[in-house]
């Protein structure tokens, strides 16, 4: 099949000044103008329509010599750019997608996989495109990965830059959260056997290329709903249109279907009715550009209402590795000692928490590292038997590890010492020591503070405990009680005992945890929010994840996660980040906002457009309307024609906005809805006023009317 070769893809940072970007969007504007593809915005077809008719008429007086042939020509010229501006405002939205997926597909080409017969690693050579659903394949260095796919067997780093953007290398492994492979990734190094889980046509790349060009993207409900009632106005003010010039003639006059037409286009609430499409298609964006894929716009809208999210401690609230905080010698011993002993047992120790201990050790008593060739030292390597490590150095042996690992140990040292008859400096006879009671003291003390205890011997001597501890990532206390203002309850599920995961989740400022958590208790905590009316977002990459995924309203599967983790989220991260899903949530609720406020502002907008409008076409009959005009325009036909220029130009302006969206703050509905009213709903009524008198001055500075 066809697959993306190495790239460093960069999400491209598209505006609306970029070439590349606006010169498609024009000639799609007018592609656009296809009746079929303007039905499915009801307010912008019905604006089509209109213009067409007016076109019609134009045409018929203009053969037929009728009057005022200029000014209708400039209402209907303005019809045209209002419907082309709400098209140019959608191409614009769909073009930065296009973008992103024809960088995409100029990467790709056509590969040939190993496809495996036995057990052995003989193989033969196949197109990418034979390949089916279970079949095996072998993915040596310097080999593109030919399909979605789970590694069975072996270890590899594979380079993700084509759909990541990064270039640093990730490891994929067999079993555990972490075997899940793409199409189109290259192995760097060693080799996989890989197990096709995608069919030709389906696999992530493919997915990736339809979602970002906006291919898939359906209008949520909640668009839908917008629309319904955007129909509705545009239905009400055709009723209301239809009926003036009755009134108009017991007055004893009539009014042009021109002027009409003007009335009704400004009437209904163009403004979004032109920028809703794109306000949608650009949240999308906006995720795709944080390199996370929404499935759907429903997803996206669905993390801007989440009222639970459901947050793994572990690489999310906490840096994911715990690290050496302190060192804590029994009476009798000095923290030098025991931060020497416990260094020179963490020398071989390459884990981070081992790294964590030699590094405290360097920095709080200038401990450096030592010759081991001089010393001859045998290194103990952990394991999941002895739960401890070591080293047997100089005659001395050091050993550190579980609490209960190193007191067994020390009574074991002990009996033999005393069964041989020695005499060992300072030892400890039996394990209910002062000494044994004393770590066993700390080690509580430590555990109760949701840290994890390391206790430290040498030679059979106890020396004290090593704190362990999760290290809250900096800032995220800040973040959850932003999260709190927004009215969203946050909630950390850890596997770790409830003591410590009170301790962590106090320490987090997260509002609730659940502890020892099995993939059922987080399917039924999930359920249980939503029995209560609550949208729940939540985050995971193992396939004991995918339940509680694929119940979520929000699930972002993390792109390094399992196979059955991905399909069952309708998100995901590309950078594995379980931290993104605040980020997620932020967009969301920036989508929503961005919606709200534009709305607002196009429904207050309107209220100067009747000041304009109603007066410059019912003054001749009802003269007492002349104190409406507020704005002083010049004449009735330079009030309609600035309103209708005002009506197609403000949506050129409030294309920016809508892409980008509003400036995200973290208040609550109460508060944002007073914000909205306002900044778009007062603005909007004051900003119409402004442009429409500005453009009624050079109207009438030009003669156009």
């Amino acid at each position: 099949m066809e697959v993306v070769q190495k790239t460093n893809r960069q999400t491209p940072a598209a505006t609306m000044l970029d070439p590349k970007i606006v010169g498609p969007a024009i000639g799609s504007a007018f592609a656009k103008l296809d009746p079929r593809a303007m039905v499915k915005n009801p307010v912008m077809f019905v604006v089509e329509v209109v213009a067409a008719l007016t076109t019609v008429i134009f045409l018929r007086d203009l053969a037929t010599g009728g009057s005022d042939l200029g000014f209708t020509f400039q209402i209907i010229l303005w019809l045209w750019f209002t419907v082309l501006f709400a098209n140019f405002a959608e191409a614009v939205a769909e073009g930065r997608g296009k973008a992103q997926a024809e960088s995409l597909r100029k990467t790709r080409t056509e590969s040939q996989a190993k496809l495996l017969s036995g057990e052995g690693r003989e193989y033969r050579l196949v197109p990418g495109t034979s390949l089916k659903v279970g079949d095996i394949v072998l993915v040596e260095a310097g080999d593109n990965i030919p399909s979605d796919g789970e590694v069975i067997e072996g270890v590899a780093s594979v380079n993700e830059a084509a759909i990541t953007g990064e270039s640093a290398p990730v490891i994929r492994e067999s079993g555990g959260d972490r075997s899940a492979v793409t199409g189109g990734t290259q192995v760097l190094s060693d080799w996989i056997r890989v197990r096709i889980t995608a069919a030709q046509g389906s696999t992530f790349i493919d997915r990736m290329i339809k979602l970002v060009e906006g291919a898939e993207r359906q209008k949520t409900p909640n668009e839908i709903a917008l629309n319904i009632l955007l129909a509705g106005l545009t239905i009400i003010f055709v009723f209301a249109t239809v009926t003036i010039p009755s009134y108009a003639a017991y007055a004893g006059g009539q009014i042009s279907v021109i002027i009409l037409v003007a009335l009704f286009v400004t009437l209904i609430p163009t403004t979004i009715g032109a920028l809703l499409s794109a306000i949608g298609i650009a949240g999308m964006d906006r995720l795709v550009r944080f390199n996370v894929l929404a499935m759907s716009g429903r997803a996206v809208e669905a993390a801007g209402d989440v009222d639970t999210l459901l947050l793994d401690k572990t690489g999310t609230i906490t840096l994911g590795n715990r690290q050496a905080t302190a060192f804590r010698p029994i009476r009798g011993v000095s923290e030098q000692e025991l931060a020497d002993a416990a260094q020179l047992a963490s020398l071989a120790d390459e884990t981070p928490e081992g790294r964590s201990i030699v590094v405290l050790a360097k920095e709080k008593y200038g401990i450096r590292g030592r010759d081991m060739a001089e010393l001859s030292a045998i290194f103990v390597p952990f394991t999941a038997q002895t739960r401890m490590s070591g080293i047997d150095a100089g005659g001395s042996s050091v050993r550190k590890g579980a609490v209960e690992a190193i007191l067994n140990y020390v009574g074991g040292v002990t009996a033999q010492a005393s069964t041989a008859g020695n005499t060992v400096r300072a030892l400890q006879p039996q394990l209910g020591s002062d000494a044994a009671r004393e770590i066993s003291a700390i080690s509580d003390e430590i555990a109760k503070s949701g840290g994890t205890p390391l206790a430290v011997a040498k030679d059979g001597r106890l020396l004290g405990v090593v704190h362990l501890k999760d290290i809250v990532k900096g800032g995220i206390r800040e973040r959850f009680a932003e999260l709190r203002r927004m009215g969203i309850r946050t909630v950390m599920i850890t596997g770790d005992n409830p003591m410590t995961a009170a301790a962590i989740a106090a320490e987090a400022g997260v509002d609730d945890f659940l502890a020892q958590a099995t993939p059922e208790d987080k399917l039924k905590l999930i359920r249980n929010e939503q029995a209560n009316g609550k949208l729940v977002a939540m985050c995971g990459d193992g396939t004991n994840d995918a339940p509680a995924l694929a119940q979520a309203d929000v699930g972002v599967a993390m792109n390094t996660g399992t196979q059955a983790a991905r399909e069952a989220g309708n998100m995901v991260d590309l950078d594995s980040n379980p931290t993104k899903l605040i980020e997620v949530v932020e967009i969301g609720k920036q989508l929503l906002m961005t919606r709200g406020a534009l709305t607002t502002f196009s429904i207050a907008n309107d209220v100067a457009k009747y000041f304009a409008i109603i007066p410059a076409m019912f003054l001749a009959f009802y003269p007492q309307l002349a104190v409406l005009n507020v704005m002083h325009l010049a004449s009735p036909q330079s009030a309609i024609l600035s309103a209708i220029i005002f009506n197609a130009l403000i949506i050129v302006a409030l294309i920016p906005l809508a892409l980008k969206g509003v400036a995200y703050r973290a208040i609550g509905a109460g508060a944002l809805l007073r914000r909205n009213l306002m900044v778009y709903g007062v603005g909007g009524i004051i900003i119409p006023f402004i442009g429409i008198k500005a453009i009624d001055l050079v109207i009438a500075a030009l003669h156009l009317a």
